[in-house]
């Protein structure tokens, strides 16, 4: 047995399999025992257990339903909103309550349906498409489910008592500052725990596509789908974190009256803006980028053909993932912004339309270059290019300064942004159901169904949105509740309000076709699109073990160009077709070349994560109502349900090293540092981590050049000795924590137990520090104050749960769990403190040095 310096055995055995291996046939009574042994592993848990299930064919399922009823209810909510302005002057619903709805209607559409259907699509199929097992992490799944459901029936439901925010989905200040009751509160709390799940699902599905392709799968044959999860994921990563900082200053200002965006006391309202528009406009394109994914996946498989320019479809999609970044100004147009910011972000948005066109021509070039069958997913493809250019030429329209300072906050925009997100969403991903729906049901939805709901929705949409660019040029304002007769508006809005019940009839077709009952439909074939990607390898009727057996791929479409694979897999001829030790188990292989590299255990049925999730929501949702102890208790609650998942189910030592895993390969059990998934999602979620904390000290800066008086002449700045000390304390308990992890390696463990005893009281005295150099300000009196306090809250905060990860490293090798063989704990915490202690060294320099130079 080969074996690594950690003590860790290698990979053994033959690979790449020959034919000679693959050909080599499986006995009968041996592939049925393998197979009995599978299903009992993976075997669903039923009754009231049904709902402690993890894997990601019943999560996905949650989550796509889920994601559907919130749409449907935002749906509901526009028809009011459409009903209140059929005719000038209406008093259908008052002024307070359609303010209500039409924040309701943004909010739950972008971030209760549109980015969490993405996610729960992608833990759906992304298994099937690169033929493992499931994702590396099926109980964050399961967590970032019941975060999502708990969020957005709070934010949701605010709607029916009365209370649900008004200022808009983008929450403008002073407006949503100063807005009376909770409504404010709801959508910031409620949202950003909703956010957290869904960076949650990101790093899961980032992680699953670099670490959980089957052996052989080089990053240049993966399917364009798992690109697209890269891609978005890394958007979502890099996105949503300045919203996330900019909720944690906009709570902060309506908890406790801190001026982040109070003019009168040096702050500024800008500031929200640049930070929700960083996220809001990468945002459109995390929502537009899965769906063009989708139809990747179908436009192959109706042409006949593989895609026509993968590797320039790949380079595209991470352009416009990357330009994307540099587009949010163009919603700021009329802020007043020096002209050379106007040009330089108008051009910005014109040159994205560049890589989203060789997209859409690469697809165009493969129907033309193929034998295209008109099926119905390709149908709802159709209509959505249709409508999705109609949206870009707006787009490009709007991208233009002049013509934006017409076109703002009139009905104009409201068309633009509809045409492109059904175009560029909503057509798509119905495509996608149509498309899938054999895979993830066993069934088909009715053609002639879906064709009807193709044609009211088509018709409909452009009945209801394509007058309102004409209503928007002829000046009506969006966000009013009514109007005046003789404008010019009445017969445009009448035909809009028709349309949209078209639009809901063509909806009500659609989910019939989806829930109705299917018993008496004959069994489909396995593959009925003739596709060829390995999804449609899965099992008629279902198993839940997901793949028989994980393949060697070698080729971007391996259904087509590798003849005998699906015998291969449902006989067990490849890897991982038993489970002896009746546990769950799937196959990690490195991240370019995909060679096999280990054989991880993956997490059962648990209650954990409801436990997990419900205190998580309460530390969010009780602030909502100012009551604060219920919520510090539900925090301490949730780390404790937290802390007992990973201590049971994650880097448990193995009972044995090295496994057999078929073909005559063996691999290792156990991993750490950068070859275990653990050490990957940990990075990942650091990065998140640390966008968010940069564009806090983005806000820092961001003071300082919008104002003369930054920081005010006289101003208390914070103790630079207790700063200094700060800094002192906090790479000292950086130090000895990765120290701890080369002394635990190099098995001198009493001296790696002694670091790890020191750090924590290191971590906590520069964190006493740090709060200690600022409590002699005062930070409800001026915004140079309550940013500093802000971030020494940001980093002690952070210092606390590194304490906490110390600690927990202490308790693992002290009890067993971690030992210089298997340390991936401490791996994954001096990782934490990497970042951790990046962060606060930055902070104490903005602290102690930043106000004296400037």
């Amino acid at each position: 047995m080969t074996v690594r310096k950690t003590g860790l055995p290698r990979p053994e055995g033959p690979y790449p399999p020959t034919e000679a291996m693959l050909a080599e046939p499986v006995p009968e009574d041996v592939a049925e025992a393998q197979a009995a042994r599978l299903r009992a592993a993976w075997a669903p848990p039923t009754g009231w257990r049904y709902w402690t299930a993890v894997n990601n064919t019943k999560v996905g399922k949650w989550y796509c339903l889920t994601a559907l009823v919130f749409m449907l209810l935002a749906g509901v909510m526009a028809l009011i909103i459409r009903l209140q302005l059929a005719v000038p002057e209406n008093d259908l619903v008052s002024a307070d309550r359609f303010n209500q709805l039409f924040t309701m209607h943004g909010s739950a559409m972008m971030f209760l349906f549109a980015v969490p259907m993405f996610e729960a699509i992608s833990i759906l199929l992304l298994p099937g498409l690169l033929g493992a097992r499931d994702m590396p992490f099926p109980r964050l799944s399961a967590f970032g489910y019941w975060c999502f459901l708990i969020g957005g029936v709070f934010v949701i439901g605010s709607i029916f008592f009365d209370a649900a925010p008004r200022a808009g989905w983008f929450m403008y200040p002073p407006l949503a500052t100063k807005d009376d009751g909770p409504g404010s509160d709801i959508w910031l709390l409620g949202l950003s725990f909703i956010e957290i799940a869904s960076i949650a699902a990101a790093v899961e599905l980032i992680v699953g596509s670099l670490k959980c392709r089957p052996p052989g799968m080089r990053v240049n044959i993966m399917p364009l789908y798992a690109w697209y999860v890269l891609v978005v994921g890394g958007m979502i990563l890099f996105a949503f974190p300045p919203l996330i900082a900019g909720d944690f200053l906009f709570e902060l200002e309506r908890s406790f009256d801190w001026p982040f965006f109070d003019p009168e006391r040096g702050g500024d309202p800008m500031l929200w803006q640049h930070l929700f528009w960083i996220f809001g406009h990468p945002e459109v394109y995390i929502v537009f980028l899965p769906s063009i994914a989708i139809a990747a996946m179908i436009v192959p498989t109706v042409a006949r053909r593989p895609i026509f320019g993968y590797s320039w479809i790949v380079l595209s999609a991470v352009g416009t993932g990357f330009l994307s970044f540099g587009l949010w100004v163009h919603h700021m147009f009329t802020t007043g912004l020096p002209s050379i910011s106007l040009g330089f972000f108008s051009a910005a948005s014109e040159a994205v339309v560049i890589p989203t066109g060789i997209q859409i021509f690469a697809f165009l070039a493969t129907l033309m270059a193929g034998r295209v069958k008109m099926t119905l997913p390709m149908l709802w493809i159709s209509g959505a290019l249709a409508i999705f250019t109609m949206g870009g030429l707006t787009g490009v329209m709007l991208a233009l300064a002049p013509f934006d300072f017409q076109a703002h906050d009139t009905y104009f925009i409201v068309a633009h942004l509809h045409y492109t997100l059904f175009g560029g969403m909503v057509f798509p991903v119905i495509a996608g159901v149509y498309y899938f729906y054999p895979f993830f049901r066993k069934k088909l939805m009715s053609e002639r169904l879906g064709r009807w709901a193709f044609w009211l929705i088509f018709t409909g949409f452009n009945l209801c949105f394509l007058p309102m660019h004409l209503t928007g040029l002829w000046g009506m304002p969006r966000r009013i509740y009514t109007y005046p007769t003789g404008l010019g508006w009445d017969g445009l809005n009448l035909i809009s309000t028709l349309g949209a019940f078209v639009v809901a009839a063509g909806f009500a077709i659609f989910v019939w076709d989806l829930i109705r009952p299917k018993g008496g439909q004959p069994q489909i074939p396995r593959n009925p699109w003739d596709a060829g990607t390995l999804e449609w390898t899965h099992d008629v009727p279902e198993e839940a073990w997901g793949v028989r057996s994980i393949p060697h791929v070698t080729t971007r479409y391996p259904l087509w160009d590798q003849p005998g694979m699906q015998g291969r897999m449902d006989a067990g001829r490849y890897y991982l077709p038993d489970a002896q030790e009746g546990k769950r188990e799937t196959l990690v292989t490195s991240v370019i070349d995909a060679e096999p590299v280990q054989v991880q255990r993956i997490t059962g049925p648990t209650w954990i994560t409801h436990l997990a999730a419900g205190f998580t929501g309460g530390a969010f949702i009780f602030p909502t109502f100012h009551w604060y102890p219920p919520a510090i208790a539900c925090g301490v609650l949730a780390i404790c349900c937290i802390i007992w998942w990973l201590w049971t189910s994650t880097a448990r030592p193995p009972e044995t090293d090295i496994k057999d895993v078929g073909l005559d390969l063996k691999l290792p059990t156990y991993a750490a540092g950068p070859a275990s998934t653990g050490w990957w999602a940990m990075w990942i979620t650091m990065l998140g981590d640390a966008t968010a904390f940069a564009s806090l000290i983005f806000g820092f800066f961001f003071y300082w050049t919008a104002s003369s008086d930054f920081p005010p002449e006289g101003a208390v700045h914070a103790v630079s000795g207790l700063v200094g000390l700060a800094a002192v304390g906090f790479a000292a308990s950086w130090a000895l924590t990765v120290g701890a992890r080369r002394l635990n390696r190099a098995r001198v463990v009493g001296a790696a137990r002694a670091c790890v005893v020191f750090a924590p009281l290191m971590a906590a005295g520069g964190a006493s520090a740090l709060i200690g150099s600022v409590w002699p300000l005062e930070p409800s009196a001026h915004v140079y104050p309550a940013v500093l306090w802000a971030l020494a809250i940001w980093i002690a905060a952070h210092c606390g749960v590194g304490v906490i990860m110390q600690l927990y490293c202490l308790a693992g090798s002290l009890l067993g769990k971690l030992t210089p063989r298997y340390d991936a704990d401490i791996w994954n915490v001096s990782l934490y403190w990497h970042f951790v202690t990046i962060a606060a060294l930055v902070t104490c320099a903005v602290l102690g040095l930043a106000p004296r130079a400037l």
